[in-house]
């Protein structure tokens, strides 16, 4: 993506084609996935921190807004009793949600889910599962106001902590100021439970000698009008032979999603002599700086 933040319409699009459904484009204003029963709510979170994603697997994360369509009792300071109202609101959602997705079903029901799909900031590592997505009982959680003293020009906050009942684990943050939203937890499942998918799209060693690297079919079809074919040994060869004076900046193109990838393979020893010559940024942009300037 050559450097531009990752948009949820990105991961539709990746999702939509993998299941061969329709892409009816993305929306923060309805649900993301639509068909035939099927209603997915896609989540993004950047994981920045760790030397791998599945560093985060096994615990509980938060997600900065599973929606903003609620709204605080005005004047009300009894946290369980706005916790009830902004939960209520919350199912009213999750149902009102359900029943658009059950009007296209076949069969007038509604499977519906929440999608987590979890990122490194690089693009190099994903993390992604489903679960259900449920209206929640608001009798099954207690809640406490947080109260966040000012700090130098910063002004006092307050939100609310929604806790379940049974095992005592947060679940909810409310944010009350500038915009009130709900911030859900969700758990990351263990790195072996079967509904976990785990992809690693850039730099794959494949063998002990042997990088596959994800490019587009625009710049693949570009890189084999220069060096005539795009077999491994080929493109590692003018790799490895490539050591620029100065390295020229090329122009780089951002992608359409139309724009499918295809794989290529290169030695590992080409591909770290190529990242070695550049800030690297993505495969992608490693291998259009390289075609550019060879």
């Amino acid at each position: 993506m050559l450097g531009r933040k990752m948009e949820e319409g990105d991961w539709n699009f990746v999702y939509c084609n993998a299941k061969q459904i329709p892409d009816i484009g993305w929306s923060n204003l309805s649900i993301d996935i639509s068909y035939n029963g099927l209603g997915v709510e896609h989540k993004m979170l950047c994981i920045r921190r760790g030397s791998s994603i599945k560093d985060v697997c096994g615990t509980s994360l938060m997600h900065p807004a599973a929606t903003r369509s609620i709204r605080i009792p005005e004047g009300e300071s009894n946290p369980n009793i706005v916790s009830r109202a902004v939960l209520l609101q919350y199912g009213d959602l999750i149902r009102e949600r359900s029943r658009k997705v059950a009007e296209k079903s076949s069969n007038g029901k509604a499977d519906m889910r929440t999608g987590w799909l979890l990122w490194k900031e690089l693009l190099d590592e994903f993390l992604y599962f489903e679960e259900p997505m449920i209206p929640p009982d608001p009798e099954q959680f207690y809640a406490e106001w947080n109260l966040n003293p000012s700090k130098g020009s910063r002004k006092a906050t307050r939100s609310l902590w929604i806790y379940e009942s049974k095992t005592n684990a947060k679940k909810y943050s409310v944010t009350t100021t500038a915009g009130a939203k709900i911030q859900p937890y969700f758990n990351v499942p263990s790195p072996r439970d079967t509904n976990l998918y785990y992809f690693k799209v850039q730099g794959k060693v494949i063998d002990d000698n042997l990088v596959e690297v994800w490019i587009t079919r625009s710049t693949a079809r570009f890189l084999e009008n220069r060096i005539g074919n795009l077999s491994t040994e080929e493109i590692s060869n003018r790799i490895l032979k490539y050591i620029p004076n100065k390295l020229e900046k090329g122009k780089n193109s951002y992608i359409q999603a139309s724009d499918l990838a295809v794989p290529i393979c290169i030695s590992l020893q080409a591909y770290q002599h190529l990242k070695s010559l550049v800030k690297y940024i993505s495969d992608e942009q490693l291998i259009q700086n390289f075609a550019q300037n060879i």
